[in-house]
């Protein structure tokens, strides 16, 4: 049975907000304690790490993956704000390959975390660009994947492998948990690249680490070449593709949070040390690790050398793209190579 619904009174830019979050009780999270993985605890975790949250979505277009049955529910990736939302609410005019638009939710302050939150919003999938400016990304996101049988101690020294190359190339880094199986790094950018160049970028980094380790990571696009390393997710940098923010809450029973970190903590870190029930302790102790990110952008250049000099010296030009994409100038064939072989 539904329980009666709540009103919250959050601080906004021109006044108070007040938030309805409709059946608080309703248990999100089924292997947290009784009484703390409730649709009202995820409201409040929010809200106690509101700075930080807001900090890692202002002003980019994002998607949001909602769970309305809970962490165990059925996904609903959602694009477009509702027609039916607060007039305070802000958002961003995004375009698809296909000439559609959205309306996507831009998040300039607290109080619209809060109410997407009451949607059902677990995890928030911000664009790595900033509006107005949404086709230039001021974000390069590195996505470790594990494959099957890859350890966590492996996908940590990758992360030590992508940080110590990155700092070789003059490019500071920033690190946090995926929250499900991975790490994810940033370096945040200087406005005008692209995110071709972006996608490249990440591309020149893959192949450069799978040089250096080439038994621990691989760039390798088809699964069938990845063996047992961690994926290199070059493609997550291509246009349209997005990853789980920092501070976003991950659709597991355990309620599992994309925590950021100090570089010295990834040795210790385990993916299941941080949930809504450990972070916003942590977040009033250490606040948040990224807070001087974005003091800290780069140009993209010494990573497009790197592209160049790999383009030089190996014969590498580009590498697939997703599926949903048509065929890219530069681009191989889009084939399994034990598909193009027979």
């Amino acid at each position: 049975m539904a329980t009666p619904a709540l009103e919250l009174t959050v601080d906004g830019p021109d006044g108070p907000r007040e938030i309805r979050v409709s059946n608080p009780d309703k248990v999100y999270f089924s292997a947290l304690p009784e009484g703390t993985g409730r649709k009202i605890d995820l409201v409040e975790y929010y809200r106690s790490v509101g700075p930080a949250i807001v900090r890692a979505l202002y002003d980019r277009p994002c998607v949001l993956k909602r769970h309305p049955e809970g962490a165990e529910g059925e996904a609903i990736y959602q694009k477009r704000v509702p027609p039916k939302h607060p007039e305070w609410l802000t958002t961003a005019t995004v375009s698809f390959p296909s000439g559609r638009t959205a309306e996507e939710l831009r998040v300039t302050e607290l109080a619209a975390v809060l109410w997407a939150a009451n949607l059902g919003t677990l995890d928030f999938h911000p664009w790595p660009s900033r509006w107005p400016d949404v086709e230039h990304p001021d974000e390069l996101r590195i996505d470790l994947d594990p494959m099957p049988g890859v350890t966590w101690q492996q996908v940590q020294q990758v992360a030590h492998a992508a940080h110590e190359l990155l700092d070789g190339l003059g490019l500071p880094s920033w690190v946090k948990t995926s929250g499900s199986k991975g790490l994810h790094v940033y370096v945040r950018l200087l406005p005008g690249s692209t995110f071709l160049e972006c996608r490249r970028a990440v591309l020149a980094l893959g192949r450069e680490l799978e040089l250096q380790h080439p038994n621990l990571c691989t760039a390798a696009w088809w699964r069938e070449q990845r063996g047992q390393r961690v994926f290199i997710d070059y493609n997550r940098m291509a246009r349209d593709q997005t990853i789980a923010s920092a501070y976003s809450v991950r659709a597991r029973p355990d309620a599992t949070v994309s925590t950021p970190l100090r570089w010295e903590e990834v040795d210790d870190a385990r993916i299941t040390d941080f949930t809504i029930l450990t972070v916003p302790q942590r977040f009033a102790e250490i606040g948040d690790p990224w807070e001087g990110m974005d003091d800290a952008a780069v140009s993209l250049e010494p990573l497009l050398e790197l592209m160049a000099r790999h383009e030089r010296d190996h014969g590498w030009t580009d590498a697939p793209f997703p599926p949903q994409f048509p065929k890219m100038p530069g681009e191989p064939k889009r084939v399994q190579p034990s598909r193009a072989r027979s």
